[in-house]
């Protein structure tokens, strides 16, 4: 087979081509990309010392082409983990895109009361239940999606299910192991001074679930008693699980408040986590988003006394109505100067006194010196709209 006869053609004009390439990339061409990557590195320097920002990035040219690799702390920032960040409470990045659709529950101000008024009410209960000095105090209020929530219970630990049954929804408290122990601990009569004994490695016997349902059982009356100012409402016990996979009780994109206690006996205690999704405290709602004024959970006996006074001083006008006509609107419309109007009252009948449009008293009219009087008879009591 013969070749073309371009063919040493074509061999020259790629030799040529292979020169020039190899003469670009060795000359010119590689200063030319020193000289951008130098120009970078110091616009970043300059970045740098005017904003204060950290933000370090390494140019390598290979081949002609860059490369920008981040460091560890940038990619933190950018996730939104920067410890400075977390200590001064504020989120950056990703985790604040992501936090920003969490209702916080600050927004809820009679929230932090009622836990205020359950912490101070288990202290007192638990100290009747277990027959030793508690503390109880807490730690935080905090909103996180449920899905994260159960992600993050420490096992192993004892997840109490409970039902608000005016509310129709469901809640959580969780258990974790050394308040199991140190609760069992207690009310067997174990010695003072010794830390609770903790077995890793086996489930929770039966006394030790019984105990623990008899403290879920006191928590729970008293968190009734605390949201019985805002909303009368009975928690029931459900169930206790052991698993976090059985106590799902919402979805785990959605938003719950979590209140974390600490329970402390002596040298013995643990923790008390307690979850209210959004969900179940959306029927008080409006309730929560009050202001709180004064000890009595929106009530200031000080400003309602000042507002009594004042009321007993206001000026109500009143007015006398002798008697009422009822008549088409043809005829109204045909009124003129000089009609007349025939009323049924008499010099004896019984006249109305009205403020604005609810009647108040009924009494007789006449005259007392120069002025007109009416002398009032019974008062007036309205029957409740059905």
């Amino acid at each position: 087979m013969t070749a073309p006869a371009d063919a040493p053609d074509q061999d020259a004009l790629a030799a040529e081509w292979e020169a020039s390439i190899a003469g670009t990339e060795g000359g010119g061409e590689g200063d030319e990309q020193d000289d951008l990557a130098a120009e970078w590195e110091a616009m970043i320097s300059d970045a740098e010392g005017g904003a204060g920002t950290a933000v370090d990035i390494s140019t390598s040219v290979t081949g002609g082409g860059s490369t920008r690799v981040l460091n560890q702390d940038e990619i933190d920032s950018l996730l939104g983990f920067d410890d400075d960040h977390d200590s001064a409470g504020e989120k950056s990045g990703i985790q604040a895109i992501l936090n920003s659709a969490l209702v916080s529950y600050e927004r809820l101000p009679m929230l932090e009361v009622v836990f205020d008024r359950l912490v101070r009410m288990m202290s007192t209960s638990m100290r009747n239940f277990t027959s030793d000095n508690v503390e109880v105090s807490l730690d935080n209020i905090t909103s996180i999606r449920f899905g994260d929530y159960l992600n993050s219970i420490p096992l192993p630990a004892m997840l109490s299910v409970f039902k608000a049954e005016e509310w129709d929804n469901y809640g959580l408290i969780t258990v974790d192991s050394s308040l199991i122990y140190s609760i069992v601990d207690v009310l067997l009569g174990g010695r003072r001074g010794t830390a609770a004994m903790r077995i890793e490695g086996r489930p929770y016997t039966t006394i030790e679930r019984s105990l623990v349902e008899r403290m879920i059982h006191v928590m729970l009356s008293d968190l009734s008693a605390a949201f019985e100012p805002l909303s009368p409402v009975t928690f029931r016990f459900d169930r206790l699980e052991t698993n976090p996979r059985f106590a799902t009780i919402s979805r785990p994109s959605n938003a719950a408040i979590v209140t974390k206690l600490r329970i402390d006996m002596e040298d013995r205690g643990g923790r008390l986590e307690l979850l209210l999704p959004y969900a179940t405290l959306e029927p008080v709602r409006e309730l929560l988003l009050q202001m709180f004024m004064g000890e009595k959970f929106g009530r200031d006996s000080i400003w309602e006394t000042h507002l009594v006074e004042e009321l007993w001083q206001t000026d109500v006008e009143l007015e006398a109505v002798l008697d009422e006509q009822t008549m088409r609107l043809k005829d109204v419309f045909d009124l003129k100067v000089g009609s007349r109007i025939m009323l049924d009252a008499t010099p004896d009948s019984t006249i109305e006194l009205r403020c604005g449009e609810i009647p108040m008293y009924s009494g007789k009219m006449g005259r007392r010196g120069d002025s007109i009087a009416v002398r009032i008879d019974n008062r007036i009591t309205q029957k409740p709209k059905e």
